[in-house]
């Protein structure tokens, strides 16, 4: 089971290592759902399911019941992302619809595995733009995408599962902190 043991050695660490960071992350869902903001998603491959996995647990439930929380996955529109992709280009697809739909009090949350996606770095200069706020979980040193944005939670791994196993653990952590508003 080397698997599960080198995955509880990252989390073990992690969550030595990444706790203020991660804390930092929880005030910005915390303080976006408390004045009303809405929480904006967006990832490629794994890190697309993540963003609509992460968007679904604010909107239904996580582990209690409460309000819904307005959260909305920029990577489940398939009409929008082609025509995007078609008319602007692949690189486009998240920041057209950052420039449409986020708003001053909005944060977009940004999942990665390396912070070099074309299309999340356009995203972010998209909401930097509009003054939303920004938070990215990475991984494989950050990319440039974590100089990009306002907060960025790095997982110390170069391993693509083992980042998203960890970003999605923490993700449900920072979901779970908001829920105690309720």
């Amino acid at each position: 089971m080397k698997h599960l043991t080198e995955l509880s050695a990252l989390a073990a660490q992690c969550a030595t290592d990444l706790a203020p960071s991660i804390e930092t992350a929880v005030g910005m869902v915390r303080d976006t759902l408390k004045r009303g903001g809405t929480l904006f998603f967006c990832g490629n491959g794994g890190s697309a399911a993540d963003a609509q996995h992460m968007a679904t647990e604010y909107v239904v439930r996580y582990k209690k019941e409460r309000r819904a929380y307005p959260a909305v996955a920029l990577t489940t529109d398939t009409s929008l992302l082609t025509a995007a992709g078609n008319d602007y280009g692949f690189d486009s697809i998240f920041a057209r619809q950052v420039e449409a739909l986020c708003k001053l009090g909005d944060l977009l949350i940004l999942h990665t595995t390396s912070g070099n996606s074309p299309n999340l770095l356009r995203a972010a200069e998209a909401a930097d733009a509009k003054g939303v706020a920004t938070l990215a979980l990475s991984a494989k040193g950050g990319g440039p995408l974590a100089v990009l944005v306002d907060h960025c939670i790095v997982i110390p791994t170069d391993r693509t599962d083992r980042a998203q196993e960890i970003q999605l653990c923490i993700q449900h952590y920072i979901c779970e902190q908001a829920e105690r508003d309720e």
